[in-house]
């Protein structure tokens, strides 16, 4: 009888596999959000997930507003305040009320099932007793367990040192930016360029309409004086024509 039920479990297991693969969910995060280890910020920081970046839900907790993700290979939590997804058209911030319209499973949190799977070569691993202790409970939350004797006494003579990047981005020597940030840095100096010479443009514009002004101007002060010019000789030929037809010698008037 004990075979024939782990028979049908495991092939009731082929069908829940898929199901759950699909029940990830591709969010992005709103801000430089430190990814942890935990669901709550007293947790380690594993890493620094950049704003925009794309990251895929593996699951939310009902308790906390905190979430499962993975990011380039690594996995940790980080909280539904910092995510977005996609929701009828439209971007919203991942909260309880959206876990079952986007498709996002509830999950738990057990420290010795998680960290063994994911942060057994990292140095808050050999703590995992202390911090089994902590939880992430909002009205059960206790301050982090303090660090170990040997690291207070180092603190005291030793300046920190700066934080190392995961082992899992240290190993990969062929990691390089996301290709969205290369792409939208050129887009803005593609905009930048652009912007630069339609604002040549308007001011070579705006120096030819002066020019065109300035040379009307000077061309209506010459019409003027040759205006000028030509009425005050035909007067002079008009007063010399009466003179001689009068036959009387006329003063000259300037």
């Amino acid at each position: 009888m004990k075979k024939i039920l782990m028979s049908v479990a495991a092939f009731c297991a082929l069908f829940v596999a898929p199901s759950l693969a699909e029940a990830a969910v591709r969010g992005f995060a709103t801000a430089n959000v430190n990814m942890r280890s935990g669901p709550s910020t007293g947790y380690p920081a594993v890493t620094v997930i950049p704003v925009g970046t794309p990251v895929t839900i593996n699951g939310c907790m009902s308790s906390v507003n905190w979430c499962d993700v993975s990011f380039y290979g690594g996995r940790g939590w980080v909280s539904g305040n910092y995510v977005q997804a996609s929701y009828r058209s439209d971007r919203v911030y991942v909260g309880p009320q959206y876990y079952r319209p986007l498709g996002i499973p509830i999950i738990t949190f057990d420290i010795n099932t998680y960290w063994g799977r994911y942060y057994r070569d990292r140095d808050f691993y050999r703590d995992r007793d202390r911090w089994r202790r902590y939880t992430w409970e909002p009205s059960r939350n206790p301050p982090p367990p303090p660090p170990p004797r040997w690291e207070r006494d180092r603190d005291r003579w030793d300046p920190p040192s700066p934080p190392r990047p995961p082992r899992w981005e240290r190993d990969r020597s062929d990691i390089r930016p996301p290709s969205w940030d290369r792409d939208r840095a050129r887009e803005e100096w593609r905009d930048r360029d652009r912007d630069r010479d339609r604002e040549r443009a308007r001011i070579e514009r705006q120096q030819e309409r002066k020019r065109e002004q300035v040379e009307r101007v000077r061309d209506r002060e010459r019409f003027e004086r040759d205006s000028s010019r030509d009425r005050d000789r035909d007067r002079r030929e008009r007063s010399n024509s009466k003179c001689d037809q009068s036959g009387i010698g006329c003063q000259l008037r300037p």
